[in-house]
């Protein structure tokens, strides 16, 4: 369904995990035609330009991705964007992780004021609540979020 970011009062801000999350959405789904849907228009997606180019890096390092079809990913992520959520840079560096790159996602949670946090990572699951911020893995997410679409509307 269309939607506006805010149905049923119920908004989340979405920063993916390093790049997993994003890699495993489109290798399980490499037709272009299909990555577009009109789900999940009630979330926000928060990227950076760093996790951007992770995302790209590892697609075409790591699944032989031409050059073209990153783009043409690059440009999918960024309707996205468009649609419900940004492109932000940090604006506060943490540590609080081990893991260099899992700080960059930290970082991102933190500037756009991230009500979840998606990913596989298990290092970022294991730190969940971060600063009060939920870490959830995509399975997690997307159970709630069906409960949460088939739950009676208005109150009854």
């Amino acid at each position: 369904h269309a939607g506006t970011g805010m149905e049923a009062g119920f908004q989340v801000h979405l920063t993916p995990p390093r790049f997993a999350s994003l890699v495993d959405a489109v290798v399980a789904k490499p037709d272009p035609a299909r990555w577009e849907s009109p789900e999940g228009l009630e979330f926000e997606l928060w990227l950076s330009e760093h996790l951007i180019a992770g995302t790209l890096r590892v697609l075409v390092n790591a699944y032989s991705w031409s050059q073209a079809e990153s783009e043409q990913y690059r440009d999918f992520l960024e309707s996205m964007i468009a649609r419900a959520g940004g492109l932000e840079e940090p604006a506060v560096r943490v540590n609080d992780c081990a893991d260099w790159e899992d700080n960059r996602v930290l970082e991102l949670a933190q500037t756009v004021g991230a009500f979840l946090i998606v990913t596989s990572d298990d290092d970022l699951l294991k730190m969940s609540p971060w600063r009060g911020i939920p870490i959830q893995t995509p399975e997690a997410f997307v159970s709630r979020v069906d409960a949460m679409r088939r739950a009676p509307k208005g109150g009854s």
